[in-house]
């Protein structure tokens, strides 16, 4: 629950609108009233972030109830892999929606607003992995970070990485997504002074085994300071890397 509506309720005690047994009844909500879901309507007060909704198996009448339950307690709600298909059908329903297509992912509300000026730079490996990079810059900006994309710069070419180093080196967390032979994160975790989280991804040819190369690559790195997030999780990624900025 929201600090203001906690807020909001203490008042209506003190002005005998309420009783104290139905205040704690408020107080004490946990997301009942869903039969599908048990909402934790309490994970922004303890972690300080709100709870993430999956897309994935949910229905658009699913996801849009979880929102509005959301919603009640003012906070902003981040949805992840959304189909444009549901991302309609929910922005039908609710206001104050935004749709990021690439990252299939789904904002409802105002981001948080981030600290201070220190920022997170997104790195990708090829223009395939975009995608996922994406859906960690959307996570992250949503939980108040200032963003760098720096894109495209694997170790094919690796020149290009060259030429955006002061952008890298001047974040206080790198994520560094790559798929194929995953060997970017080594080669980033190598040149930098902040904690590099590595973000493998699915993008690769058969022998690649849907990204699995490239998890095995980043968790073998000899690179200090690097970090291993699951395959396509750029979500993950970027909540660790939000609570590293924040620090």
């Amino acid at each position: 629950m929201g600090q203001d509506k906690m807020i909001n309720i203490l008042r209506a005690v003190e002005r005998h609108e309420i009783d104290v047994d139905a205040a704690m009844k408020k107080l004490t909500e946990k997301g009942k009233g869903l039969s599908f879901a048990d909402l934790d309507l309490e994970r922004q007060q303890r972690t300080g972030y709100p709870e993430t909704v999956f897309g994935e198996g949910k229905t658009a009448e699913q996801i849009t109830a979880i929102i509005e339950k959301f919603r009640e307690n003012e906070q902003v709600v981040l949805c992840t892999r959304i189909s444009p298909a549901k991302a309609q059908s929910v922005s039908q329903k609710i206001a104050q929606t935004k749709y990021y297509r690439t990252a299939r992912c789904l904002v409802v509300g105002s981001p948080m607003t981030p600290p201070s000026d220190s920022y997170i730079a997104i790195v990708s490996a090829g223009t395939s992995d975009i995608p996922i990079t994406e859906e960690a810059t959307v996570t992250a900006e949503t939980f108040g970070n200032r963003v760098e994309r720096v894109y495209d710069v694997g170790v094919a070419g690796i020149h290009r990485l060259f030429e955006h180093l002061d952008v890298i080196r001047g974040a206080k967390v790198v994520i560094v997504a790559a798929g194929m032979d995953g060997a970017l994160a080594s080669v980033v975790g190598g040149l930098v002074a902040s904690p590099v989280i590595a973000l493998p991804t699915s993008i690769g040819y058969g022998s690649s085994f849907n990204g699995l190369s490239a998890l095995l690559t980043m968790l073998n790195s000899c690179a200090e300071g690097v970090t291993v997030v699951n395959i396509d999780n750029g979500f993950g990624a970027a909540y660790s890397a939000s609570l590293i900025n924040h620090m």
